[in-house]
């Protein structure tokens, strides 16, 4: 009798475990039918002109704009003598071939600093297909660079030093694994791993293509990573403004505005240990998922003997000579089939200059058989609503914009300015079928805060003179002449090429599905990671945009 009663016991129990774990996984199930996207109207740019619509600005979240401590674990130095640090990836022009950077040996600041020889550690990477043995070699070449400054009283810097080694004749979509480092001291790193893109065709196409710009290195900068790193991505387009080390001076004192805070600084100065601190706090994603940079205007970084850019273009490996390029300051590569065009704005781009003859032939080369995708990218927006930075490069706007709509432009992603705006198809300011979509990505989460206010709003429209490149020097913005703000230098609403704006940081994803159909979500960091604050497909024309269509000779 108690041997029954036990055995009936044990079954009830298995049951109501059993109908527990059915209930679990039915709400998973729900949940996952729900959020199935096949479930949801997406909306595509087919269904355009988009409405233009403002999300109402979430006053509970300005988010955390504080700079990491450099007493934050992410960041300190965990290597010891000359072992690598700050491993990071990156493109070359094509699949079978990437670089490998990182630095060895440690940062020296202050009035006696010694640069380290290059020479005195090599440049090795061993790689392969498989984990053991790493059966290939090679070896690239090194460097030291020094931010140095012609006035009493501020800190010079000298920067560990710097290898950049590239691996060549690589299979496409294949996983590689490698060590880096210099066997004969020895100090050679953990392996890591990194998947090669696809073959350049208009069938393979990365999986997912991570989009950020102005990250910076806050708390909110940490938010947006791990984001990112919950979306798998298989690479990252960083679009500029990348560490912020020029919002210190050489004594590690920062603000969230330089020139508000320290006025009687002789030029801005810069804190570069930020640059190593931002190589050590991304090393674990960067030394798997391959990024390719742009520069920003707080690479600048200008110095003793008037050079500028210098961290910028020492630190990051670009394929620049790969793809018939003079400067690190633009380039161009393939990932699938996708072209990439990767453009400065803080470097001469008239008509006359050397970036816009390359960029034409560049743009003349692209196979849209072999690549259909073209997404160029630049650091200030063309197309942007907000007050800060308004058209602020409207003399790169007014030297390049012909040039990228002839060849028929998909996307265009911007950073710069601290929020999210995506247009509608535009060309000249007019909503054109064939224009790119501008994309702005500026909220990776520096501690210079979000934009949150609209130059079509009330009081808001800034003064013509403010709209000068600081850089470059030009001045370019004027009333417009024609359509519905002739007379005026800004809208009095909304504008009709701006489909959606919001104040929030975070991060896109864009999925390439095949050669006419693109899926794009902005991923806001103060939602859950499955979640899309944007979201559209971005569909292209061929048949009615051909490459060098008519181009629309209204002006502004």
């Amino acid at each position: 009798m108690a041997k029954t009663v036990s055995m009936l016991v044990a079954a009830l129990v298995v049951l109501f475990v059993l109908r527990i774990a059915c209930s679990i996984v039915d709400l998973l199930v729900s949940r996952l039918a729900c959020c199935n996207r096949d479930d949801i109207h997406i909306p595509s740019t087919l269904d355009g002109p988009f409405k233009p619509f403002t999300k109402p600005l979430d006053k509970s979240y300005r988010g955390n704009a504080i700079d990491l401590p450099h007493t934050d674990p992410s960041v300190q130095r965990t290597v010891q003598g000359f072992e690598p640090e700050q491993i990071s990836v990156s493109l070359s022009s094509t699949y079978d071939s990437v670089w490998i950077s990182w630095i060895t040996g440690d940062f020296q600041i202050g009035d006696n600093i010694q640069p380290l020889d290059p020479k005195s550690v090599a440049s090795f990477v061993q790689y392969g297909t498989l984990r053991f043995p790493l059966i290939h070699q090679t070896t690239g070449y090194s460097q030291v660079y020094s931010q140095l400054y012609p006035f009493k009283g501020l800190k010079n810097y000298t920067s560990g030093i710097i290898h950049h080694v590239r691996l060549r004749g690589l299979k496409p979509n294949t996983l590689y694994y490698y060590q880096c480092g210099d066997p004969s001291i020895p100090a050679m790193s953990d392996i890591y791993y990194f998947r090669t893109m696809p073959d350049s065709n208009h069938r393979s196409y990365p999986s997912r293509i991570a989009i950020v710009g102005d990250p910076g290195l806050t708390y909110n900068t940490t938010s947006t990573v791990s984001h990112m790193i919950s979306n798998h991505p298989d690479l990252i387009l960083l679009v500029g403004d990348v560490s912020y080390a020029n919002m210190y001076l050489t004594n590690g004192t920062g603000a969230n505005c330089y020139s508000c805070s320290f006025p009687q600084s002789p030029l801005q100065e810069t804190y570069q240990p930020r640059w190593d601190y931002w190589g050590r706090f991304m090393q674990p994603l960067l030394s798997k998922v391959p990024i390719m940079v742009v520069e920003g205007n707080h690479e600048y970084e200008e110095q003793a003997e008037n050079k500028t850019f210098v961290a910028y273009s020492s630190r990051f490996a670009f394929p620049y000579k790969e793809s018939g390029s003079p400067s690190t300051f633009y380039y161009s590569f393939n990932a699938g089939g996708i072209h990439f065009i990767m453009l400065g704005a803080y470097i001469s781009y008239d008509k006359s200059g050397e970036q816009y003859k390359w960029l034409k032939r560049d743009l003349a080369k692209v196979d849209r058989e072999v690549t259909p995708w073209l997404v160029a990218t630049w650091h200030p927006p063309w197309y942007s609503t907000y007050t800060a930075h308004y058209r602020e490069a409207e003399c790169m706007r007014v030297a390049m914009e012909e040039l990228l709509y002839q060849y028929s432009v998909d996307i265009v992603f911007n950073g710069h300015v601290h929020a999210y705006e995506r247009s509608n198809r535009v060309y000249n300011y007019t909503l054109d079928p064939c224009g790119p979509l501008y994309i702005l990505v500026g909220g990776g989460g520096n501690r210079e805060r979000m934009a949150i206010t609209y130059a079509d709003e009330d009081g808001n429209c800034p003064k013509p003179s403010s709209t000068t490149d600081k850089i470059l020097g030009g001045f370019c913005a004027f009333n417009f002449t024609s359509g519905p703000a002739a007379g005026k230098f800004c809208w009095d609403r909304q504008p009709d090429y701006s489909a959606y704006r919001e104040s929030s940081f975070g991060h896109g994803i864009l999925e390439v599905k095949n050669e006419t159909h693109a899926l794009w979500t902005w991923h806001r960091n103060q939602d859950l990671y499955d979640s899309a604050g944007d979201i559209i497909y971005i569909v292209r024309q061929p048949e009615r945009c051909p490459v060098e269509p008519k181009v629309n000779k209204n002006k502004l």
